[in-house]
């Protein structure tokens, strides 16, 4: 890739360029110094550009005396007008009648005719008119005719002063070796300034600039730190560092209630309390009972946790302020604090009332934690939120709403009862809840006949609400891009795999052997995944490249399993050889040397699988119910790191053969289900080359139809 050069300037020649020579004048590229005088004398950028000029009186009047019958008058050798171009009508010439009647002669009159004229050679050398070419200047500079130049401010046309004192214009072409020549043949050149006062004005503006930021800034601490035209009783208003910058609504209208929320019905439940305590005091108030002061929504990102607190807002029909917590943080320090002391404030003054503060792990973290200690201005927000939840003064008919997915690094004394009361876990979604929110996102939407919003749930186990969402949007945009009225089954699919593996690579040039090694890639795994028991069953396969896969085996995990978290050993030791079912069916088929990298990803599964049921869930006799290689503590959290090791190096060389015997049986399992069954997986390998993709319906069908048994250990 070419670069583009810029060639470096000394500070004398760059101040040159840009005083007057544009990229249209022939100078603005210098060579190599021909003429050290003239380099030496180039003044500073800070000077006006003028190189030094031999002006001397007595020559002018010796010239005007000399040249008394030259055509032109002589001008003021210091004129520094702007210059124009002359008017293209020929010069006045002056001409002198003889007198034809005799004349008595005199020795003196005679003496002066005979005398010789010392200019007239010089003047016939010179051409005529106040408008030379190019040529004749060079000629007249060489020949020592020219005494001065005087260059326009954009570096287009020269004036030239002659010897004779005379001056005409040129429109000068590009030639880079004018200032040489010009020096070498003794001219004096200089610019003309143009316009003055630039250097006033910009001394003035380079003096006023400062003064004006200073000002700025200690305005701005003034106002931070509460003084004349700032602080809440100051005059800076609604724009004061110290107010809340919260959104207050006196009736909420967020357009969203309980019937919107969907997959959620838990954390409604809870809420719906909280509500009810605001609509109906007297009836809890009649048994004792106490409204919380706090509710804390905790739960993975997308899962509703803001959505919900619109609810509560929509619900209870009460005054509602809305936050964020980094709102509270500024540069100044105080700042949150004050803020803070302005929210609660103005919501004690609407009570009963709810505040609610997104993501508040912004100000709530724990503090004195981490290597390099705390934050000033963020302990003392938390410090102030802490004091106007549950201190000295008390806080009577404010609910504070507040959510957060870090739950784990939330200060201790934030979490306890009477300031956040209740934690409300908004978790992912069940099968049930998945459905409810597949209908809700819906709604608006041209949907087929044969979209199952059950299949769906089923096919997308973990994804939260707004997973659920992108999926429904991505198959809407998938089905316009394909010219559809409706969203179809197959949209629907295809947006999947594009959130799960990424986009199709349509473009992507797959020769045949290389589509041949991932159909049988692909095939190793969906066959071993079938063959095994108690496993999930095959969803699709697919040999379309996407994202970083060649090829792709979707299966239909138990959601009971998802659910519940708990795994057998016997599924473990069956997910480790499907994971290895790939390599196995390249061997076989191409031969060991043959074998690629396309595994890589399966060998990490299995590594991790296997070192995890040998150091944690206790599925090893060797080493027995110890976990060992514990995950140490996060030093950001006030926790300690683990620096060494808790077992010896005689127990991680038995770590280390435990994993590899696992590794080892799960191998030996994938390679004899695909020894045993390889006409199926010939089969299945063609039919993925033929349609490149396959779904579960067709390849049960070739376990029937090839009379395949489940492995028996």
């Amino acid at each position: 890739m070419a670069s583009t050069i810029h060639p470096l300037l000394s500070s004398s020649s760059a101040s040159l360029y840009s005083r007057f020579l544009t990229p249209l004048h022939p100078l603005s590229v210098l060579p190599r110094c021909q003429a050290p005088s003239i380099r030496s004398q180039l003044p500073s950028p800070k000077t006006p550009l003028r190189f030094s000029s031999k002006s001397s009186a007595a020559a002018a009047t010796a010239t005007m005396l000399l040249s008394a019958l030259a055509p032109v008058a002589l001008a003021a050798a210091d004129d520094l007008s702007p210059i124009t171009p002359p008017p293209s009508t020929p010069p006045v010439q002056l001409e002198s009648t003889a007198n034809p009647s005799p004349v008595t002669p005199n020795p003196f009159s005679e003496s002066l005719l005979t005398a010789p004229k010392p200019q007239s050679t010089a003047v016939s050398d010179l051409p005529d008119g106040s408008q030379w070419r190019y040529s004749e200047f060079l000629n007249a500079v060489k020949k020592g005719k020219v005494e001065r130049v005087r260059f326009s401010k954009d570096g287009g046309v020269l004036q030239l002063t002659a010897v004779d004192g005379r001056r005409a214009n040129v429109i000068v072409p590009n030639d880079p070796d004018l200032i040489d020549i010009l020096a070498m043949n003794g001219v004096d050149i200089s610019v003309s300034e143009g316009e003055g006062g630039n250097g006033l004005f910009n001394f003035i503006g380079n003096l006023i600039f400062p003064l004006l930021a200073f000002g700025g800034l200690f305005f701005l601490f003034r106002r931070a730190q509460g003084g004349p035209g700032g602080g809440p009783g100051g005059l800076g208003g609604p724009m004061d560092f110290g107010r809340s910058k919260s959104k207050f609504q006196e009736v909420p209208e967020t357009g969203v209630n309980f019937g919107d929320v969907a997959g959620a019905d838990q954390a409604k439940l809870e809420l719906q309390e909280v509500v009810d305590f605001l609509k109906n005091p007297d009836k809890y108030t009649a048994l004792g009972a106490k409204i919380p002061k706090g509710c804390l929504l905790v739960g993975p990102p997308g899962t509703g946790k803001t959505l919900l607190a619109r609810a509560v807002a929509g619900e209870a029909g009460v005054p509602f302020f809305s936050c964020a917590a980094s709102e509270f943080v500024e540069l100044f320090v105080g700042v949150g604090a004050s803020r803070v002391r302005d929210l609660f404030e103005k919501a004690k003054s609407k009570a009963p009332c709810i505040v609610f503060i997104d993501e508040i792990d912004a100000v709530g973290r724990q503090r004195g934690a981490g290597l390099g200690g705390g934050n000033d201005e963020r302990e003392q927000t938390i410090n102030q939120l802490l004091t106007e939840m549950d201190g000295f003064s008390g806080n009577s008919g404010v609910i504070v709403l507040a959510a957060t997915n870090r739950p784990d690094v939330l200060d201790a004394a934030l979490l306890r009862p009477g300031r956040f009361d209740r934690q409300v876990t908004v978790d992912r979604p069940d099968v049930a809840g998945r459905v409810k929110i597949l209908q809700v996102h819906s709604r608006g939407k041209a949907i087929g006949k044969d979209v199952d919003f059950e299949k769906i749930a089923r096919r997308t186990p973990g994804f939260t609400g707004a997973d659920l969402q992108n999926l429904m949007n991505e198959a809407a945009i998938l089905a316009a891009r394909r010219d559809l009225k409706e969203i179809s089954k197959d949209e629907i699919s295809d947006a999947l795999e594009r959130i799960i593996a990424g986009p199709e690579k349509k473009n992507a040039v797959v020769s045949d052997e290389k589509k041949k090694l991932v159909a049988y890639h692909e095939a190793g795994h969906a066959l071993v995944g079938a063959l095994m028991p108690e496993y999930d069953p095959v969803a699709k396969i697919s040999i379309i490249p996407r994202g970083q896969a060649g090829g792709l085996t979707f299966f239909a995990p138990s959601e009971e399993r998802l659910e519940s978290g708990l795994y057998s050993r016997s599924y473990l030791e069956n997910q480790m050889a499907v994971a290895l079912g790939g390599r196995v069916a390249e061997e076989v088929i191409f031969g060991e040397e043959n074998v690629t990298t396309g595994a890589s990803n399966d060998f990490m599964q299995v590594s991790r699988v296997a070192r995890q049921m040998v150091e944690r869930f206790g599925f090893s006799k060797k080493i027995g119910q110890v976990a060992i290689g514990g995950p140490g503590g996060n030093p950001f959290l006030g926790q300690q790191m683990s620096t060494q090791k808790d077992y010896s190096m005689a127990t991680a060389d038995v770590v280390d053969s435990e994993v590899r015997e696992l590794v080892e049986v799960a191998y030996s399992r994938a390679k004899q289900i695909i020894s045993t069954h390889i006409d199926i997986l010939h089969k299945l390998a063609q039919l993925l080359i033929e349609k490149e993709t396959v779904d579960g319906e067709e390849f049960m069908s070739l376990f029937l139809d090839g009379n395949a048994e489940l492995f028996i250990a």
